[in-house]
């Protein structure tokens, strides 16, 4: 038996190369567009059948790219650790792709602009990130810094830590940004106390606080759209 089956061997019908060929990237399946990243199989299973596999399990679709970890995908039969480490690859160019078509049409007074280039990094997150965004004199996004990583349901870092970052960035604006890991982005206690907190901090400093956004699952929740924080 051969260790290795290669998409020559397998038929004309199966062929996810000869496919795209034939229609375009389009008709290829999950399955199919997987298995021309894992390009063979490996004892006597087809690249088809491996791809089959790693959709069955996990969130059971291409989630599975962002939600299982590489030692997890190395469980399944016909992937190792370097098409593993090429299918988490393949999820953070996703991600980048997603963030640079935004990027452009970031605006300071208009959160869902911002919300949007993040949410790709942030929903898929199982512990809360908290970013630092920081702006110009011309509203431009100059810079961003994650500032901490907490635990499954907080993060949390000193007002101090986030306002130097911005000082020595030289920015004049920044927006806070971070997410919740359960997917509904309505915002805590801690997060309104938080939120008020750097609002005042940003007052005597004269470096605003134009918003606090958090991220949920497909969805946000602004303070400055509910009018609970100006600047």
């Amino acid at each position: 038996m051969k260790e290795h089956i290669t998409m020559r061997e397998l038929p004309d019908s199966e062929r996810p190369y000869e496919k795209f060929i034939e229609s375009g990237p389009m008709a290829l399946s999950d399955a199919e567009l997987l298995a021309v990243i894992l390009r063979s199989g490996t004892c006597g299973r087809k690249a088809i059948e491996v791809a089959q596999d790693f959709l069955r399990i996990g969130m059971g679709n291409l989630l599975n790219l962002y939600e299982i970890s590489c030692e997890d995908m190395q469980k399944i039969p016909g992937i190792g650790q370097v098409r593993a480490i090429q299918l988490k690859c393949i999820a953070e160019l996703s991600r980048r792709i997603a963030q640079t078509k935004y990027k452009k049409q970031i605006q300071l007074n208009h959160a869902n602009s911002i919300a949007d280039y993040y949410m790709e990094q942030l929903r898929h997150e199982k512990q809360e990130l908290l970013i630092l965004c920081m702006f110009d004199t011309k509203c431009r996004l100059i810079d961003d810094a994650i500032l901490s990583k907490g635990s499954a349901t907080s993060a949390f870092v000193e007002p101090r830590e986030i306002f130097r970052t911005a000082l020595q960035a030289g920015a004049v604006h920044i927006v806070l940004l971070h997410n919740h890991p359960s997917g509904v982005a309505d915002p805590s206690g801690n997060d309104d106390a938080v939120t008020l907190r750097l609002a005042e901090c940003g007052q005597l400093l004269g470096i605003p606080v134009s918003d606090h956004i958090i991220i949920g699952d497909h969805v946000y929740y602004s303070y400055r759209e509910h009018k609970r924080i100006f600047s």
